[in-house]
């Protein structure tokens, strides 16, 4: 070639390798869209495939066949769940609550209030009454973590106790309807709740056999709601 002459490449000549793409940041190139596309080349894969790219079809995975199970146990151990079968013990009363004890109420609608101990339920919990007549607590159930034993007894009759269940409570307890708007301002509205009539049977029931049984003092007792005054303290008190 002469000095003159300029250089043209031919179709069998190697093109030089493209270089990296340099980027500014992650994710990030220096250069635009424009000039990435150009440096690719995807503009000969359209060209190639009627001015689109190349959609090509996901493979089907062939189902593996279930695998015998290995001979070898692995080298760490693998913990395993162990089984648990809970044994349900009913729950130990304190000492000082026994049926009869006049116990004091720490929590609920009716705290302060005094309340005689009948006995405990399979579930742990202990079944209490006021009487009704007297201070308007009926028959419940009372957890003993929210409730003060007193030193002071009471003499039991022979009471029937067989119908008081766990499952009685459930259904006096049933979970009412939430109020609207209107029932909310206007309590006239609203609907009372009304129990069912073997329910107030067997309170009256009850407080007929435990009336009879106590005195002047002991009714008068039950009926006053126990409070704190200024300079009391319950630490130091003997109940």
């Amino acid at each position: 070639c002469g000095s003159g002459s300029l250089f043209r490449p031919t179709r069998n000549m190697v093109k030089p390798a493209k270089k990296p793409a340099a980027y500014v940041a992650q994710g990030v190139t220096a250069l635009g869209r424009s000039q990435t596309y150009k440096r690719r080349g995807l503009y000969a894969l359209k060209k190639k495939n009627g001015g689109k790219f190349p959609v090509h079809a996901k493979a089907t995975k062939a189902a593996t066949p279930a695998a015998r199970p290995s001979r070898f146990y692995p080298a760490e151990d693998v913990p395993k769940p162990l089984a648990h079968r809970p044994v349900v013990r009913p729950t130990k009363l304190r000492s000082s609550i026994v049926p009869g004890a006049v116990l004091i109420l720490l929590s609920g609608r009716f705290k302060g209030k005094r309340v005689v101990a009948l006995g405990q339920l399979p579930s742990g919990l202990l079944l209490v009454t006021g009487p009704f007549k007297l201070n308007g607590v009926p028959v419940r159930r009372v957890n003993q973590a929210y409730v003060i034993a007193t030193s002071t007894k009471v003499e039991l009759p022979k009471l029937d106790l067989s119908k008081f269940t766990d499952k009685y409570f459930v259904n006096v307890e049933a979970k009412s309807s939430k109020k609207g708007e209107k029932e909310f301002f206007d309590q006239s509205l609203a609907k009372k709740k009304e129990l069912a009539a073997d329910y107030i049977a067997n309170q009256k029931a009850l407080d007929a056999a435990l009336l009879p049984t106590l005195s002047a003092d002991l009714k008068s007792y039950l009926s006053a709601r126990f409070s704190l005054k200024d300079g009391d303290r319950p630490h130091l008190m003997k109940f």
